[in-house]
């Protein structure tokens, strides 16, 4: 379904809530593992347990869903499958590494699926994509190393995962139901893998409390809101507004982390955010055009 103009305003507040939040796991996610305060497989379990928990009580104050408003296990496998695999694959990546694979496969993913189902965009949406991915480039590129193998095929899976999780939410009729599902689904395979990862294990108060955050509120939260607006956009427009995710961490860690600000971030950041806006407003125009 595309965006409709009559609430363009709404749906990007509500896609720009759900972008900060991923950057918000983004920093999350770091602080934790790259701390060393609690090991991959725990993190993993805690932030979906806290956020099937936070998603159940939020759905208790809604309507009961019809059992086409649920979700499924292919989507809680996805689900599970990206948040274990981008936690496992910090452990041996350099953030920009690790975010260049991750959504250089995420982009792969949807806008291949996009163009097999029929999406064609236009001219100015490739622009835009090959512009934001350009400043996505600038951003990580100066500091990169070459990824470890078994860290790289994480981030990828997870990048993928991702993609297929975003694809399965653009049929959602009851964004917390479904997602709220798919969380309580995933829950009982991170549990499997706590179980074979007993050895590693290892946890902090500081650990919990982050993983617990992470759930709770950037992946609860952030997650039904993205599923209430991905329905509305076609899959490279979506796969593109993602490419935000990465100025907005680095942002965060720039306030958050005292991480130093440069103006290779700047222009970056600038080329990014401009290649996103230039794809929105492509697509916000040839959705126009097409009702009227």
């Amino acid at each position: 379904m595309s965006l409709r103009g009559d609430d363009f305003l709404r749906i990007s507040l509500l896609t720009s809530a759900a972008l900060v939040a991923f950057a918000a796991n983004s920093l999350l996610c770091r602080s934790a593992l790259g701390s060393a305060a609690i090991d991959a497989a725990s993190f993993s379990s805690l932030r979906l347990a806290s956020g099937a928990l936070t998603l159940a009580a939020l759905s208790r104050f809604g309507r009961r869903p019809a059992p086409s408003e649920r979700g499924s296990w292919l989507s809680a496998a996805a689900l599970f499958l990206y948040v274990a695999a981008f936690s496992f694959a910090y452990l041996s990546l350099p953030a920009g590494t690790g975010a260049l694979i991750l959504f250089g496969a995420v982009q792969t993913t949807m806008i291949v699926a996009g163009l097999v189902a029929g999406e064609r965009p236009r001219l100015p949406e490739w622009a835009g994509l090959l512009v934001a991915v350009g400043g996505l480039i600038l951003l990580f590129f100066p500091g990169l190393t070459a990824p470890s193998p078994r860290g790289g095929a994480l981030m990828a899976v997870a990048g993928v995962s991702w993609g297929g999780y975003s694809l399965r939410g653009r049929g959602t009729v009851n964004p917390l139901a479904v997602t709220c599902d798919n969380f309580g689904r995933a829950v009982p395979l991170a549990l499997a893998l706590n179980l074979v990862m007993v050895p590693t294990a290892f946890l902090t108060p500081k650990g919990v409390l982050l993983a617990m955050l992470s759930g709770s509120l950037a992946s609860g939260g952030g997650y039904v809101l993205w599923y209430a607006v991905v329905r509305r956009m076609t899959a490279t427009l979506a796969a593109t507004v993602q490419l935000a995710v990465p100025v907005l961490a680095t942002a965060g860690g720039v306030v958050l982390l005292r991480e130093t600000l440069t103006l290779r971030l700047v222009v970056a950041s600038l080329a990014i955010l401009g290649g996103v806006t230039l794809a929105v407003r492509s697509h916000a125009r040839s959705s126009r055009q097409r009702r009227d």
